[in-house]
């Protein structure tokens, strides 16, 4: 079972995740940032997942995504820290990977 609620205030969006992030539930959260994503009006986003129990590879995927727009992800259990820590990696890989492609295209 996966509940999400939405907390808005004038400078923040935030989805409380509870549950089990992982098939078939795991695509309410996918349609839920998708739905939301364009009335942030430059809020900024937190996805507060201190109350996950489990995820999967799909739930990582899109908490990548999320973390790629700018999403701020909040764990609480040893388990969601330990994927937090390896998304931020994947994130900070991925933006290291895309700043050596930019300088070797200037030098071309």
């Amino acid at each position: 079972m996966l509940k999400i609620v939405t907390v808005d205030s004038p400078d923040q969006r935030k989805l409380v995740v509870q549950g089990r992030l992982v098939e078939p539930w795991v695509g309410e959260l996918q349609r839920t940032w998708e739905e939301g994503r364009e009335d942030f009006k430059g809020r900024k986003l937190m996805i507060d997942l201190k109350e996950v129990t489990a995820l999967n590879q799909h739930a990582e995927n899109i908490l990548m995504d999320m973390m790629r727009h700018g999403a701020q992800l909040v764990a609480g259990a040893m388990i969601t820290r330990n994927v937090l820590q390896h998304l931020e990696r994947r994130r900070m890989e991925e933006k290291a990977a895309e700043n050596h492609s930019a300088s070797k295209r200037k030098e071309a």
